[in-house]
């Protein structure tokens, strides 16, 4: 796969110019949303009014403690990346990733007027320009099923990298529907085909050095989490 040089330069979390305007999209395999301006409102039609519910769910599953550093990949219009720097505080470092341009130009234009001096970078799972061992707590929502199996290798190799030791992984992400009416469900309906399932993950996650791998089910029926930790 090719990537542009920019994105392999391993910056600094801290000083960043986040106030820059992301132009063009990262270079990627996976799947990039195209329709960032009405990513919001789909989002809370599909989960009929509770998406706010369902990212503090995210939120405190992560268990983020106050100074705590946290990246979200695939941050999307950084609903979640806001809930993380309402738990880990003003003075922690807060960076939340994209490969679509405009979805980081959202996130920016909801995120600078509150003066929230989140990190958000136009960049790919498979090539995070952060240090290692950068962070202390890696988020994943509703992303992971966007890449082909591959990449999911890839990209949690590259998480591993620039999480510290002993920091954490929290995946969210889709379950395959289990009974006759499964598909039934407004989400599920959006990505029928689907053949990931957030369960399966294990595995991929376990392969790219993680430990204390868990899985569970959410308060929100299609969706599941995976949680591990990188070796102290």
């Amino acid at each position: 796969m090719q990537q542009t040089a920019s994105l392999r330069v391993l910056s600094p979390v801290i000083g960043h110019p986040s106030h820059a305007r992301a132009s063009a999209d990262a270079s990627t395999r996976g799947h990039l949303i195209h329709w960032a301006r009405f990513y919001d409102a789909s989002v809370f039609l599909c989960t009929l009014g509770r998406a706010g519910a369902m990212r503090e769910e995210a939120a405190n599953l992560a268990a983020i403690q106050p100074g705590e550093s946290v990246l979200e990949v695939g941050c999307g219009t950084g609903e979640l990346t806001r809930r993380a720097r309402a738990r880990a505080g003003s003075s922690a470092v807060v960076c939340g990733i994209d490969p679509a341009a405009e979805m980081i130009a959202v996130a920016r234009a909801k995120s600078e007027p509150a003066g929230l001096g989140i990190d958000y970078r136009v960049a790919a799972i498979e090539a995070l320009p952060f240090a290692d061992a950068s962070f202390d707590v890696v988020l994943s929502s509703l992303m992971m099923h966007h890449l082909p199996q591959d990449l999911k290798q890839v990209g949690l190799a590259e998480v591993r990298r620039v999480l510290k030791p002993g920091g954490r992984l929290l995946i969210v992400d889709m379950k395959r529907p289990s009974g006759r009416f499964g598909w039934l469900s407004l989400p599920l309906l959006v990505h029928r085909g689907m053949t990931h399932d957030v369960h399966d993950l294990p595995a991929v996650v376990s392969g790219a050095g993680f430990v204390n791998v868990e899985t569970g089910n959410t308060r929100f029926r299609p969706l599941g989490f995976v949680s591990a930790r990188v070796p102290a």
